[in-house]
């Protein structure tokens, strides 16, 4: 199967359970096939959990719920040694990091000491234990949600961290014609229970996505405009931290995936600029002046794109 077949019977098989929410599974795929990972803003009750526990039954994986609570150990993230009396030696328990999709529930709810215990994982993909590297399953993806409207006793995620995730997904409340196809699939039976009948993904689709996007060629004016989208984002009156250079890296990684899904093997200005607001949304710090202005990162994304000539 191509990127395109995969993609296409992904977001298929995950409108059979989850209504509306197209971006965020459109970002779970790419993330899926670049190893990346993929913060969702959201209010309570749209899904998230549904969403995760659905992508990893279609990769035939494991998935794994973590719940972000103000006494979350990082031992109780990523495991410990403990000590087995019948044998008189240590055993290694690992933690539920180890799951193929794994749900970072509040993240924003952990202190930092705990949140720091994701970083290792998500970048590198494994854990250390007891000093010895422990390697995670693949594929690998981290799908942390937040709440966007409720900070007291939480922890904001600093800027370091948040620069570890792919993608930023906002979900919004849906709209009447979407919320009444929810009643409608609540009122046949519960959709967690529709799950289990969706069929994983062929063996190796993943890898044949993966390896399809890594073909993708890239023109030079493409790498020149993802570098002014990165320097202009520096350089806006409105931002106090523009995107980093791993948000450009990400970016360009990004719109291969999305040039492979359309059926292309070439990226065109528009996989990038479609892309810009999912990548960058997370990574920029508004001034103050901005906040007061009423503007947020997609609004400040859309100035810094309408002020670059797009390649030709």
């Amino acid at each position: 199967m191509t990127a395109k077949d995969t993609a296409t019977r992904f977001e298929t098989d995950l409108h059979r359970i989850i209504v509306g929410q197209n971006e965020t599974i459109r970002l779970a795929y790419i993330a899926l096939v670049l190893g990346g990972h993929v913060l969702i803003e959201g209010v309570p009750g749209t899904a998230k959990t549904l969403l995760a526990r659905t992508v990893a039954q279609l990769i035939g994986g494991t998935f794994k719920r973590i719940q972000f609570t103000p006494d979350l150990m990082p031992s109780d993230v990523v495991g410990t040694s403990v000590y087995e009396l019948s044998t008189g030696e240590f055993r290694i328990r690992r933690g539920p990091i180890f799951g193929n999709v794994v749900l970072a529930d509040e993240v924003n709810r952990a202190p930092a000491k705990t949140q720091s215990a994701l970083l290792e994982a998500m970048e590198e993909h494994q854990v250390t234990l007891e000093g010895v590297a422990q390697p995670l399953p693949d594929p690998f993806l981290v799908l942390a949600t937040q709440n966007p409207v409720e900070y007291e006793g939480t922890y904001p995620l600093p800027e370091a961290q948040l620069d570890r995730f792919l993608f930023k997904a906002v979900v919004r409340y849906p709209e009447p014609a979407e919320e009444i196809a929810i009643l409608q699939a609540h009122d046949r039976g519960l959709p967690l229970a529709d799950v289990a009948s969706l069929a994983p993904l062929e063996p190796g689709a993943l890898h044949d996505a993966r390896a399809e996007v890594e073909a993708v060629t890239v023109e030079g004016s493409i790498f020149e405009y993802i570098v002014r989208v990165a320097g202009e984002s520096r350089r806006s009156p409105d931002v106090l931290l523009g995107a980093s250079p791993r948000a450009a890296v990400h970016l360009l990684r990004a719109a291969k995936a999305a040039a492979a899904i359309d059926g292309r093997d070439y990226v065109t200005p528009d996989d990038v600029k479609s892309l810009v607001p999912a990548v960058f949304r997370h990574r920029l710090v508004l001034k103050a002046e901005a906040e007061i202005e009423g503007l947020d990162a997609d609004a400040v994304v859309r100035r810094i794109l309408a002020r670059l000539d797009v390649p030709r």
